[in-house]
């Protein structure tokens, strides 16, 4: 009788304790994914901290906790993981009631592109492991990897020789708004230029010496639309690449630079347009939207996008393409820009195994860049 007492009382408390835990083992549990910082360079290291926190006393003998995000993520510690399309991640937990744990997860970013973790499963259990508890809440944790910028010995030479071509022609255009001097009238002076305070007190004609002003800025336009059977993905994300490091060379000489593409961006689908501007913040903004092109999806006609605004070409503005195929429709609308007088420059990116033709109407406008391991 004894026996049979005891064992009715051990199921009450089993059924009590199941029930307890039904009701109560998400409450006052509070789990969180953060990268240690949003955004990184292909081939940097980063973090992700997985915080669990329980603020009741009822403790959790075992919480799991699942979380997928892209592959390209690579993270160092795999044990409890899992890769195919995606990385899935299922991390187990034994945390007693008032504890927090804080488990860091390393990884590398190994291909430039924009990543989510959009949700978190929990799955709890009972004193007795006997049954599954499950919730999903929303994470809401996102991470850039920059495109690196290309800096091969052929591009930085480029670089360096358009940047003195920059400086040539700068003296070509003088700032009404910026003076470096005064100096003596000569016959060939504009009469608006005369200072006739500095007249006055040297007796004698005095002009203002305007300074000269750089470029405005330079223009990138990006084209990775790929109208062969085979894709050239290498070549693709090198033509990424070399705009970046073509725009991080010019912003650092103090110019302004504009950035587009006609690939998709990948949370609303529109091309690339980053207006012109200066400075750290416009780095950011372009290495944000390059990273956020998705080179997988169909492109945007390159010249249903920008034939327009090639024409509107500031004055003093130097343009720059950078596409690593020469399709006809692209190869015609740089001859058509070219015979309309318009100055610049086509980087090609190409396969070291590759020996591309080379449109010759535009050969003084190509550079090719070898891109390859």
């Amino acid at each position: 009788m004894r026996i049979i007492g005891i064992g009715i009382l051990a199921f009450f408390l089993y059924y009590l304790q199941q029930q307890l835990y039904r009701r109560r083992w998400n409450k006052s549990l509070y789990v969180t994914l953060q990268f240690q910082k949003t955004s990184l360079f292909e081939g940097e290291e980063s973090r992700l901290y997985e915080v669990i926190e329980n603020r009741k006393k009822l403790p959790l003998p075992m919480l799991k906790v699942k979380f997928q995000t892209s592959r390209n993520l690579e993270f160092t510690d795999i044990q409890g993981s899992r890769v195919t399309d995606y990385f899935y991640r299922n991390d187990v937990f034994d945390v007693g009631g008032g504890e927090k744990i804080t488990r860091t997860l390393q990884f590398t970013g190994k291909k430039r592109g924009y990543y989510k973790i959009n949700g978190i499963d929990l799955v709890g259990a009972d004193l007795f492991l006997s049954c599954e508890l499950l919730e999903s809440r929303e994470a809401n944790q996102y991470i850039y990897v920059y495109p690196k910028p290309f800096k091969s010995r052929e591009f930085m030479l480029s670089l360096r020789q358009l940047n003195g071509e920059v400086l040539a022609k700068r003296h070509l255009l003088e700032d009404p708004f910026e003076y470096r001097g005064i100096r003596e009238y000569q016959p060939y002076d504009d009469i608006r230029t005369v200072n006739w305070k500095a007249t006055a007190r040297m007796e004698d004609l005095m002009v203002n010496e305007r300074n000269y002003t750089a470029l405005k800025s330079i223009r990138i336009f990006l084209n990775i639309e790929d109208t062969g059977i085979l894709k050239k993905e290498e070549a693709v994300e090198a033509s990424i690449r070399i705009a970046a490091g073509a725009a991080e060379y010019f912003l650092k000489q103090g110019m302004a630079v504009e950035c587009c593409c006609n690939g998709r961006d990948v949370l609303d689908g529109t091309y690339m347009q980053v207006s012109s501007g200066a400075g750290y913040a416009q780095m950011e903004q372009i290495n944000r939207s390059l990273a956020r092109i998705d080179a997988d999806k169909e492109t945007y006609s390159f010249g249903g996008c920008f034939r327009e605004k090639l024409w509107k070409e500031g004055a003093g503005s130097m343009t720059l393409f950078v596409a690593p195929n020469a399709y006809e429709e692209f190869v015609g609308l740089l001859t058509e820009y070219n015979a309309q007088g318009k100055d610049f420059v086509w980087f090609f990116p190409v396969s070291e195994k590759d020996s591309p033709v080379l449109p010759q109407e535009l050969k003084k406008n190509i550079r090719v860049i070898p891109v390859g391991k």
